[in-house]
């Protein structure tokens, strides 16, 4: 397994692994090319704050992803460049999982936003994965609250 830093080259492939990650539960109407242009656009717009990293096995084939989100804080007296940073949209393809791929993304992306100064690496994760995060060295955090937009 190769895990490196995804480039531009590979948005047709993160394109289908987002796809395949989300389409059941927000239908999409659009075509998996017509998301690849869109998450095209958006990755250019965002790639001073957004990196992916994808995992391919022997083939030049991309068998899984984790994005990380890197937020710049307001800097404070002796710390002018403080930065955290968010693990999202971690998916492997289902008949590759369980084969320490997410693991290896994971740990890719959180160790790549750590060398560049991030002071805490986050991940909101559902049930099913937290197990996986809490052997990668996450924590939960009574600090670390959200509040979601009321509909």
């Amino acid at each position: 397994m190769i895990i490196s830093q995804a480039n531009v080259d590979d948005v047709a492939d993160l394109a289908q692994l987002l796809w395949l990650d989300t389409h059941k539960e927000e239908p999409d109407q659009r075509s998996v090319d017509a998301f690849a242009v869109e998450l095209a656009q958006w990755w250019a717009a965002n790639r001073h704050s957004h990196l992916a990293f994808v995992a391919r096995l022997l083939r030049p084939e991309i068998v899984g992803m984790a994005w990380v989100a890197l937020v710049p804080r307001v800097p404070r007296p002796g710390a002018s460049s403080r930065l955290s940073a968010d693990i999202q949209s971690v998916f492997v393809t289902p008949e590759k999982r369980g084969q320490g791929i997410g693991s290896a993304l994971v740990g890719a992306a959180a160790e790549h936003a750590t060398c560049l100064g991030a002071a805490r690496v986050t991940v909101h994760s559902g049930r099913t994965a937290v197990p996986v995060y809490e052997r990668l060295g996450f924590e939960s955090s009574r600090q670390l609250l959200q509040r979601t937009a009321s509909r």
